[in-house]
């Protein structure tokens, strides 16, 4: 074979070659990816209510809006002085309106309002303040409801994540045994935490008294505090557990 025909024959074999490596590389099989189930526990928690909110309403009524909105102001402003007597109840002012009411027959006239709240984890502070605004400076009792402090919800959450986590894993153990696989490790994975709002109390009962007004009766009930853990476990391939 001349020089010339072994430099032609060594270049057509590097371009076969050459030819040949993506295909093999396009035809090599992917790495096998990990299975996975998805898993969903809660937990949930029972828990006191220990937070009372409340609004109450001083409202007036007049031909003029200015003597309306005078009687309001004034009796916002003792009722505020009164409240400062009790430390342990937040208090704040709310809504402010003025409306004009017409009726066939009857003069214009003026209706004012302006609302308060109370939030209190003292619920014998409260309920004695709400008696007292209400007796004594006129207001009116809008609602209130109860729920549970910061505090207590941080806690409670607390608790009953490590209780739905606990639970999760246990399932995710459950269900890749169930499917015949040897191990399985943690994917992606969403705790959420749940649990009602203030629960509203409909009417305040207040029991008069000569000397001095009783205090609001209350039952503050309880509040279901709930995580869930929903994810996926990833199932990875193995001899399958003995049964």
């Amino acid at each position: 074979m001349s020089s010339f025909q072994k430099v032609a024959y060594l270049t057509a074999v590097s371009m076969a070659l050459a030819l040949a490596m993506p295909c093999a590389v396009a035809q090599a099989p992917a790495a096998p990816q990990p299975s996975s189930v998805g898993v969903s526990a809660s937990a949930t928690a029972i828990v006191p209510n220990d937070r009372l909110q409340a609004w109450l309403r001083a409202e007036a009524e007049n031909v003029s809006p200015a003597a309306a909105a005078s009687q309001v102001n004034s009796t916002m402003a003792k009722a505020l002085a009164d409240a400062k007597a009790y430390p342990g109840v937040k208090v704040a002012t709310a809504g402010y309106s003025t409306q004009q009411i017409a009726e066939k027959g009857k003069p214009t006239r003026w209706r004012v309002a302006q609302s308060m709240s109370l939030d209190a984890t003292d619920f014998t502070a409260a309920a004695t303040l709400m008696s007292k605004l209400q007796d004594e400076n006129g207001l009116l009792l809008s609602g209130m409801g109860f729920s549970l402090s910061d505090k207590t919800r941080r806690e409670a959450e607390d608790s009953v994540t490590l209780q739905a986590i606990k639970s999760w894993q246990a399932r995710a153990q459950q269900a890749a045994g169930g499917l015949g696989f040897a191990s399985w490790r943690v994917g992606r994975v969403l705790v959420q935490a749940s649990g009602g709002g203030p629960v509203p109390v409909m009417r305040a009962q207040t029991m008069a008294s000569a000397a001095a007004p009783a205090p609001v009766s209350l039952e503050a009930g309880t509040t279901d505090v709930t995580v869930t853990v929903s994810g996926d476990a990833l199932l990875e391939a193995g001899p399958a557990p003995s049964r």
